[in-house]
């Protein structure tokens, strides 16, 4: 009787997950021309018309930059400081450690608004640099803090042997740090693009007339429109995301970083 009562829990638990993605993938497989589950017959069309979408494409393509540019971005942030946060006893390095993990505590639609209000539109910065450089600030706190869970397992007398043996401060870094902690600095960016790539508060704040990122675009996309293409978009990207930290896992063992 136990057994069966964790089996149906475990049942109901993956049921409670994995349900809505199936949903969504059988409804973007529907033959009807309106988006419905069940689906109205089989049919691929709505898959292959995703390709055909121009501004799905142009999204993306934006979208797909963000993520890796302002992931870069904020990994060459990032790492600078993980370091000084971790081999020296900076003061106030718990508030430092607060205030960039920040943009995780504070609710996404607040730091849009804030942007919107007080950089965007007072400075005359463009949508795309403002994209650019709130989609930077989102994933910082994840650089920070992954690298920075790398680095505490890297021995300090490693380092410190490097200079004795003759290299610079910045030698032993890109020669000793840097290699041991290829794994966690990989994970962050990992970890950020995926983050970034499927961020909508802040973007839904940023964006402006044909600028706008792929999340954004499917919203627009579902007010005028609602056949079954959009289920379809979503079921790819969903794979996506889930190749993306599948490869990480299995190359990486992602999960020790996060």
């Amino acid at each position: 009787m136990r057994h069966l009562a964790n089996w149906s829990i475990l049942g109901l638990t993956l049921l409670f997950l994995i349900g809505p993605f199936v949903i969504i993938i059988l409804a973007g497989t529907s033959a009807g021309n309106n988006l419905a589950f069940p689906p109205e017959g089989m049919s691929m069309k709505w898959y292959l018309k995703v390709f055909t979408i121009e501004s799905f494409r142009t999204s993306f393509a934006l979208s797909m930059a963000l993520a890796v540019f302002g992931t870069l971005a904020a990994l060459v942030m990032g790492i600078p400081a993980a370091y000084a946060l971790n081999r020296y006893d900076l003061p106030g390095a718990e508030t430092v450690r607060t205030i960039v993990a920040a943009p995780i505590i504070v609710p996404g639609i607040i730091i849009g608004l804030a942007l919107l209000r007080y950089m965007v539109v007072p400075l005359d910065v463009t949508v795309t640099m403002a994209l650019f450089m709130a989609h930077t600030a989102l994933v910082l706190p994840y650089a920070v803090r992954v690298v920075s869970s790398s680095m505490q397992n890297l021995r300090v007398d490693m380092e410190e042997a490097a200079v004795l043996l003759g290299c610079s401060r910045m030698q032993a870094f890109t020669k000793v740090v840097l290699p041991n902690i290829r794994s966690g600095v990989l994970a962050a960016f990992i970890l950020g693009f995926v983050t970034s790539f499927n961020q909508v508060p802040v973007s839904l704040f940023l964006s402006g007339p044909g600028v706008r990122t792929l999340p954004i675009d499917m919203l627009a996309y579902m007010e005028i429109t609602f056949d079954p293409s959009i289920a379809a978009l979503s079921a790819l990207l969903a794979f996506m995301s889930l190749a993306i930290v599948f490869i990480a896992e299995r190359l990486l063992g992602f999960s020790k970083y996060v």
